[in-house]
């Protein structure tokens, strides 16, 4: 294909799409915060997916293409704005967070309540246990209707 047959099967609103994806990429706009805030979500992903799929199936391949450095820099601005770019990059993995927390709380050889338990423990310590007979028998009354036994 030659270039100007391929500007020719351009129609009116793929062109006026054209040149606002080339402004959109060549300003530097800024981006609200409900825009960025619904982009940078899965849902707003999954939007932008599917618009990138439908250019490339329905409309002039050239578009498509300028779309997809137009949905970068789309998802770039709007995670800059939202911050979910710096969240996860300083987030520290989980092993750096067991390392942290195994420095912070060293191996303990004994603790507080094992002393005292073997301290007074009669457990081991203590003589057997004495079982002295007696004459007393405990007397059991009548309940009434509380019991069936």
């Amino acid at each position: 294909m030659q270039i100007p047959n391929l500007v020719k099967s351009f129609s009116q609103t793929e062109i006026s799409l054209l040149v606002i994806f080339v402004l959109y990429l060549i300003l530097p706009i800024q981006m609200p915060d409900l825009i960025s805030g619904a982009i940078d979500s899965p849902l707003g992903m999954l939007s932008i997916f599917i618009i990138t799929v439908y250019l490339f199936f329905n409309a002039n391949p050239i578009l498509a293409v300028v779309y997809v450095f137009v949905a970068y820099e789309l998802l770039r601005r709007s995670s800059r704005k939202t911050g979910r770019t710096t969240i996860v990059t300083y987030t520290p993995s989980q092993i750096k967070k067991d390392a942290q927390m195994a420095a912070m709380n060293p191996v303990q050889k004994e603790t507080l309540e094992e002393e005292v338990v073997d301290k007074m423990a009669p457990i081991g310590r203590s003589d057997m246990s004495v079982f002295t007979a007696s004459d007393y028998k405990p007397v059991a009354e009548s309940v009434g209707s509380a019991s069936l036994f």
